[in-house]
């Protein structure tokens, strides 16, 4: 089976991400991280508030490893990227990448994100017709 291309997010780095000398601070790393996995999902045609309100469940990260390799600065075009390393009956493991322009990696991350009932705040199996075996996942 052929690896598939992890989905990319652009991203700008903007004044609210950075620090008084213009340096990314570690924090907003994690929001470009989380925006890219929201709109991987969205690119997968699955509303996150519809898909909550319908069924109950919501995905929240549960466990996260970080390698900040280097330092974005204010105004750099970054690239996030989300790939699925591996999924279970009621979480995915992400890999995910932070990307300059130029190509320099910047952050590595390992996300594992678990669906979980927003009733009962448990962790539940996830539909088997949320991913569908012919999507990109």
């Amino acid at each position: 089976m052929a690896e598939r291309e992890p989905f990319r997010w652009p991203v700008r780095v903007y004044w609210e991400d950075t620090d008084a000398g213009g340096v990314v601070y570690h924090a907003s790393y994690l929001r470009f991280l989380e925006r890219a996995r929201s709109e991987w999902l969205r690119a997968l045609g699955i509303s996150q508030m519809a898909y909550k309100e319908s069924t109950g469940l919501a995905f929240l990260v549960r466990e996260m490893q970080l390698d900040f390799l280097r330092a974005a600065l204010l105004d750099d075009e970054l690239s996030v990227t989300v790939a699925v390393k591996e999924r279970r009956a009621a979480s995915i493991l992400f890999t995910q990448t932070i990307d300059r322009a130029d190509g320099a990696c910047l952050v590595r991350a390992g996300v594992r994100v678990a669906c979980v009932d927003t009733r009962r705040m448990r962790a539940v199996a996830m539909p088997a017709d949320l991913f569908p075996e012919s999507s990109p996942l």
